[in-house]
């Protein structure tokens, strides 16, 4: 399963990223909008790992854009807010499938990547 990570601080991308590689997940990783733009218009991934909030970047434009040229793709969002717990990110972004805080551990992350990138 091809897994696309677009998350700002390294150090989590590199901890979600040995997580997954552990369990057999074939990951890249993005720390921008502009590098997840490239990502997901050169290759096909079953599951977008993304941060609400991108240092450089918007968020819903990732997912705006993978729903145009990948639409079988499904976002796991990831936040530090409490902003969309209300679940308005699923009207925003339609291949939405999950959002967990930030804070999540990587082993019910991965949990959760195996869950719905099994069902794409």
């Amino acid at each position: 399963m091809q897994v696309l990570i677009v998350e700002s601080n390294a150090s989590l991308r590199w901890l979600w990223q040995r997580h997954l590689e552990r369990r057999g997940f074939a990951v890249e990783l993005a720390g921008s909008q502009e590098e997840a733009a490239e990502a997901i218009s050169e290759r096909t991934h079953d599951i977008i790992v993304l941060d609400v909030v991108l240092e450089e970047g918007s968020a819903l434009a990732v997912a705006d854009y993978a729903s145009y040229r990948r639409p079988e793709t499904r976002v796991i969002f990831v936040t530090s807010s409490t902003f969309f717990s209300d679940g308005s990110i699923f009207a925003l972004a339609p291949n939405a499938c999950a959002v967990l805080p930030s804070g999540t551990s990587p082993d019910d992350l991965v949990t959760v990547v195996e869950h719905y990138g099994t069902r794409s």
